[in-house]
């Protein structure tokens, strides 16, 4: 009798054992499967005035290796790209690359020429929807603009990333430049666009939000 209990005991306990491992291997096998980041920015972005290869975008697939996480960049980034012109571009993107994820780092041109909030935002929960619609995960990257569009206009213009962030229910980066804007030595001299040692500044803005969406 106490031999059958201990065969039965070992069953259970190589049953536990071999769903413990399936387990494992399925979610190394979601995790390792290779997924693809669509980039769909402006200038910030797109390297504007610093060295190819030196913007946060390239950055960030050298800190994908690193973290030993299998997915591809594809940049759209474009500059003095606005809300409209992503969102006439996002279609044929997603059914070109089909990603995984799509960050979406737009607006600030919008703000910066004090263009209809509303239509900005409309345009970027055009895109989120339309990116949700293709299965793909969003990371909505927050911008700012400067006090003196009007202290009203700047307000509007930071909040509707938090808002569209609720009401969409998808992953905020509360600020791309945080910790950058406030250094005048970290700008190129037209004081908008960032220099290279701004950009691993600006990645470690977005890895935190990004890496969650990459690992599920």
């Amino acid at each position: 009798m106490q031999t059958k209990v201990r065969k039965l005991g070992y069953g259970i306990g190589w049953l536990r054992m071999a769903a413990t491992l399936t387990l494992v291997f399925f979610a190394t096998c979601a995790y390792s499967a290779s997924k693809t980041v669509l980039v769909l920015g402006d200038s910030l972005s797109a390297e504007y005035g610093i060295a190819r290869g030196a913007g946060w975008v390239t950055l960030l697939e050298q800190r994908l290796k690193t973290a030993q996480i299998n997915a591809s960049i594809v940049n759209a980034s474009i500059s003095g790209e606005t809300t409209s012109g992503g969102k006439a571009r996002l279609p044929d993107l997603l059914g070109q690359h089909r990603p995984s994820v799509v960050v979406i780092e737009l607006g600030g041109n919008d703000g910066l020429r004090g263009l209809p909030l509303a239509a900005a935002e409309a345009n970027l929960r055009a895109m989120i929807q339309e990116s949700q619609k293709a299965k793909a995960k969003v990371l909505l990257v927050g911008m700012q603009i400067p006090p003196n569009y009007g202290r009203e206009y700047a307000d509007r213009f930071s909040g509707l990333y938090e808002k569209l962030s609720k009401e969409t229910r998808v992953s905020l980066v509360p600020f791309l430049l945080e910790g950058v804007a406030s250094k005048p030595q970290l700008f190129q001299s037209d004081r908008i666009h960032p220099l290279a040692e701004a950009q691993p500044i600006m990645l470690d803005n977005i890895w935190p939000h990004l890496k969650p969406l990459l690992q599920h």
